[in-house]
């Protein structure tokens, strides 16, 4: 696949298209917009009109937008190109790691039965499991419910359940009440099992903010999904095809390597592709801040990474933190943070590994730790390459810094500019933009615009092209800047001049099609 993230050894990941329900009338309001504006007399007549035909088509069973592998009629060359995009090497059954269960089935949060809308991952022993979490104000009650699992546990839990269409976020007394009867009615499965003692269930929900969830069609399908549970290629596909909700492709990758002398094997599952903006942290730090409310209804980022290694858990929640630092903390597709962003891990040490300490046995943690952070940052860029609209995967390194927080500070500041988005979605080379987003990033330190510089990496390995050397803008070759900018993988580099830190950010352009997704999401 062309647009996949470079590839570590012995990783590989699942990303082939779904029904993209997101896209569904997209491209059909784009031409409606074109259509009332050449039609005679006042547009909302044409407007109304052009509703009641894209409703009659969509009666008749025609569906709007681009349907891909689903509607073979379809052969523009934007449906091929997305089509493209979403195409992977499926991991095989020996990746998956040891003594994990996995599944996903249709409970009825969605309205379509074609939809799968809830996950389950067991392991056959208590693990050790962390987690970040959102630190938006208004935090989901599956937030708040795991983040007590993790403290009843002191870090141990055994499953976890994700449900997809219903966010069950301000949701009050009745939404926390729902998120711990998921964890309890799986912890029951968990407790009554012959194969292992222990319980502690996680628990995940994405989808339309402020409804509460049909929990009895839930609790019917974690009794259900029990007997589905598997540790093969179909278990853990149907349950990555669960976590969706906008995404167009499920986001499924396995990794393996080796650790103190043995095969350590990793799975990982996220999803997300608006409300993309995630700043998680730690349990009691996700608990103590909140920067910003909540959007409006929409979608969120969740991830999931299990390995069979054996980390205690102080450490396995000490290597997510700083592994989500440089990955799903380091994306964005809109700067929205959703109230349900969580990320966590799971070990359960089935590979027969000695158990890995930051520090009684640091050489193999920091092994641990920077595998961790790169399968993290391949799953983290999923999320991007699959963000709403998004035709430009956009990589935005910030180097020469005092601090690595002030690094991520202004890549972060320049990521989620509209108009350096919006100029990249155009294939406008107007680096003033870029400058200007830096200049206002506000990082711990002052920057000195005569140090600053930003370039344009080429992605075939040839000379950046240099828009700005020390505060002075360069003479721009406009032709080569254009070959660069049509291109879907952009690399900006911006030097600061002031230090030895690097940060990078990962993000996409901005597109009409953004809008017409999320102008009426909920209907």
């Amino acid at each position: 696949m062309q647009a996949a993230t470079k590839q570590a050894p012995g990783s590989t990941y699942l990303a082939w298209p779904e029904p993209p329900s997101r896209l569904e009338g997209a491209r059909e309001r784009s031409a409606a917009s074109a259509e009332m504006r050449r039609a005679p007399g006042p547009p909302l007549f044409a407007l109304a009109r052009l509703k009641a035909r894209a409703f009659a088509q969509r009666s008749s069973g025609k569906r709007g937008g681009c349907s891909c592998a689903w509607a073979r009629e379809s052969s523009t060359e934007g449906c091929r190109t997305r089509q493209a995009r979403q195409q992977a090497e499926r991991p095989s059954l020996g990746t998956f790691p040891h003594g994990f269960l996995a599944t996903g089935l249709h409970c009825g949060v969605k309205k379509d039965r074609a939809k799968l809308d809830l996950a389950v991952i067991i392991s056959d022993r208590p693990c050790s499991a962390a987690g970040t979490f959102t630190r938006n104000a208004f935090v989901a009650a599956p937030v708040v419910v795991s983040q007590d699992v993790l403290a009843r546990g002191k870090g141990v839990a055994r499953g976890l359940v994700v449900n997809s269409g219903c966010a069950n976020a301000v949701t009050g007394t009745q939404g926390l009440a729902d998120a711990r009867a998921m964890s309890d009615q799986l912890d029951s499965f968990l407790s009554a099992s012959s194969s292992s003692s222990g319980t502690g269930t996680l628990v995940m929900s994405t989808g339309v903010i402020g409804q509460l969830l049909p929990i009895n069609k839930i609790l019917q399908g974690i009794e259900a999904s029990t007997a589905t549970l598997a540790s093969n290629f179909n278990a853990w596909s149907d349950c990555a095809r669960a976590f969706m909700t906008t995404d167009t492709f499920p986001k499924l990758r396995t990794r393996t390597f080796q650790l103190a002398g043995k095969e350590v094997r990793m799975v990982g599952i996220d999803k997300g592709a608006g409300m993309i903006h995630p700043n998680m942290g730690p349990p009691a730090a996700a608990a103590a801040a909140a920067p910003r409310p909540a959007g409006p209804p929409h979608a969120t980022m969740l991830g999931v990474i299990a390995t069979d290694a054996a980390v205690e858990p102080a450490s396995l929640q000490s290597a997510l933190t700083y592994a989500v630092d440089r990955s799903f903390n380091s994306i964005s597709v809109d700067g929205d943070m959703s109230t349900n962003d969580t990320v966590v891990a799971l070990a359960n040490g089935a590979s027969g590994t000695s158990e890995i300490s930051e520090h009684k046995t640091p050489d193999d943690y920091v092994k641990f730790r920077d595998e961790l952070t790169s399968f993290a940052a391949e799953l983290a860029q999923l999320v991007v390459r699959d963000g709403e609209g998004a035709e430009k995967f956009v990589k935005v390194t910030v180097q020469g810094a005092p601090t690595y927080e002030g690094a991520h500070k202004v890549a972060s500041v320049v990521s989620t500019s509209s108009l350096v988005k919006c100029a990249l979605h155009g294939e406008d080379a107007n680096w003033g933009r870029i400058l200007c987003a830096v200049g206002y990033s506000q990082p711990p330190f002052d920057i000195d615009p005569t140090k600053v510089s930003v370039s344009f990496l080429a992605q075939d390995g040839s000379a950046p092209l240099r828009l700005l050397v020390n505060g002075e803008p360069e003479q721009v070759d406009e032709h080569r800047a254009s070959e660069l900018l049509a291109a879907e993988d952009i690399e900006i580099v911006i030097e600061l001049g002031l230090g030895d830190e690097t940060a990078t950010y990962w993000t996409c352009d901005l597109s009409h099609e953004y809008i017409s997704i999320n102008a009426d999401y909920r209907s």
